[in-house]
């Protein structure tokens, strides 16, 4: 008994794959599984298409379907965070003020976008500064920012 691969093996196959994507979250298995999904339809229009041309066209199509997406997609959704970044991303930037710092303790500004993995940082400033106020980073002393009033 021959073993024929049907349109719905494939699409089968491609709902598998692209199912698989939510455990290993790399937007490969993705790709693979709508080209197989593909494939079943062409299969479902052309029945008579050989094994071999349906493998052929799903390597193709996933290697479209792939290069397409870390071509064109992937760098539409670029991290907008600094993580892993050095010193310098961070001198320079501009946050607000959400507790000022007293004599016993540092403040507490924030980024309105993460810079080195957190948006919300302690700072010590020789200025007078409020809740509220724009501040400017100068420098880091250990995981404290210093910071001048903007």
């Amino acid at each position: 008994m021959d073993f024929v691969v049907l349109y719905w093996h494939w699409i089968v196959l491609g709902i598998g794959l692209m199912a698989l994507e939510i455990i290993l979250p790399s937007f490969v298995a993705l790709w693979f599984g709508a080209a197989a999904v593909l494939v079943g339809v062409v299969v479902l229009i052309i029945p008579s298409m050989s094994l071999s041309i349906q493998v052929l066209c799903w390597v193709a199509i996933s290697i479209l379907l792939t290069w397409l997406w870390f071509k064109f997609m992937q760098p539409l959704s670029k991290d907008r965070t600094k993580a892993g970044l050095s010193r310098e991303a961070i001198v320079g930037e501009t946050g607000q003020v959400l507790t000022p710092p007293t004599t016993d303790r540092r403040g507490v500004l924030r980024f309105s976008v993460p810079i080195l993995g957190a948006d919300e940082w302690t700072f010590l400033c020789d200025d007078e500064v409020e809740a509220g106020d724009r501040v400017r980073v100068s420098d880091i002393s250990g995981n404290s920012l210093i910071v001048i009033k903007v």
